[in-house]
């Protein structure tokens, strides 16, 4: 088996991260490898209970979860990570922590325009947000840094999940890390 890595998947609310990162742990668990995907919603309520959303505790949120994704990957293991992340300097530092360690890692920007979020939106954040109720949406009223030189940039709009994952999936394989 391979050396793990971390695939972090960061995008806008409602661009597909998620499931392009659980429909890709499934290939690659079909395939043998052992895959974890630290979903953002589940790490928030777990993790990073009693953080808000200020550009610090997102920084803060992001740097926890990056710790938990290279601690898993350096023990082998393939960790996507599908989280918005939106400051560029927060991504950079995660990448730096694996580097540090010699941990493999790549970002993938799921570039989803904020009009196709807005119709996908899975959660009612966009809906909330244009009726008032919901302040401080990255993307609409909150920046989101747009990654500059992302290991692969996905076009989910055009695409299927299947072949977003398989995207992912040729990137990882030509880096050796699908087996």
């Amino acid at each position: 088996m391979t050396g793990g890595a971390t695939v972090w998947l960061t995008g806008l609310p409602s661009a597909g991260k998620t499931t392009i990162a659980r429909a890709l742990a499934d290939r690659l668990r079909a395939g043998g490898r052992r895959t974890e995907v630290l979903d953002g919603d589940e790490i928030r309520e777990f993790l990073s209970a009693g953080l808000g959303f200020t550009r610090e505790d997102r920084h803060t949120n992001v740097q926890r979860i990056g710790f938990v994704a290279e601690l898993l990957a350096s023990h082998g293991v393939l960790v996507l990570v599908p989280v918005i992340a939106p400051y560029a300097d927060s991504r950079e530092a995660v990448r730096k922590r694996h580097q540090a360690k010699g941990t493999g890692y790549v970002e993938v920007h799921v570039a989803t325009p904020v009009d196709v979020c807005s119709v996908r939106d899975v959660k009612g954040l966009y809906a909330r947000q244009a009726a008032g109720e919901l302040t401080g949406l990255t993307g609409v009223d909150d920046p989101y840094e747009v990654p500059e030189t992302p290991d692969l940039r996905i076009e989910t709009q055009g695409s299927t999940v299947e072949e977003s994952a398989a995207a992912v999936h040729a990137l990882l394989a030509e880096r050796g890390l699908t087996i």
